[in-house]
């Protein structure tokens, strides 16, 4: 049951990035039990554009999971805005926005990354 939840909560929030997207990329977010990872991916070419991943050799490993979704989240702005992306649309998929999830958006916003989220 909880996965057919989850699946109808990741099309819901697709659907209604693919109805407003203008001139933006989509910054999707995976999160497992120990790690987070992200990548902006232009839709109309179905290319990834930059990513990010706590599982990378840049960042050490911490006890702290918050911590590690803060380091990941700047080294993804970092990385956007070296190819000059700043405006996204934050696809957070099947995951509630609270926690690492928000954590994650609130670095990246504090970065300069600018984006919209439903």
């Amino acid at each position: 049951m909880k996965n057919l939840v989850n699946k109808k909560r990741k099309q819901r929030v697709r659907r209604k990035l693919k109805l407003v997207n203008k001139n933006r990329h989509r910054l999707s977010v995976y999160r497992s039990s120990k790690n987070i990872s992200a990548q902006i991916i232009d839709d109309k070419n179905n290319k990834t554009l930059v990513s990010a991943s706590s599982t990378e050799k840049d960042i050490k490993k911490t006890a702290n999971k918050k911590e590690l979704s803060n380091i990941t989240a700047e080294i993804l702005a970092k990385r956007a805005l070296e190819k000059k992306i700043s405006k996204v649309y934050f696809d957070r998929g099947k995951y509630k926005y609270h926690g690492r999830i928000k954590n994650f958006a609130d670095t990246l916003r504090k970065n300069g990354v600018i984006f919209w989220y439903d």
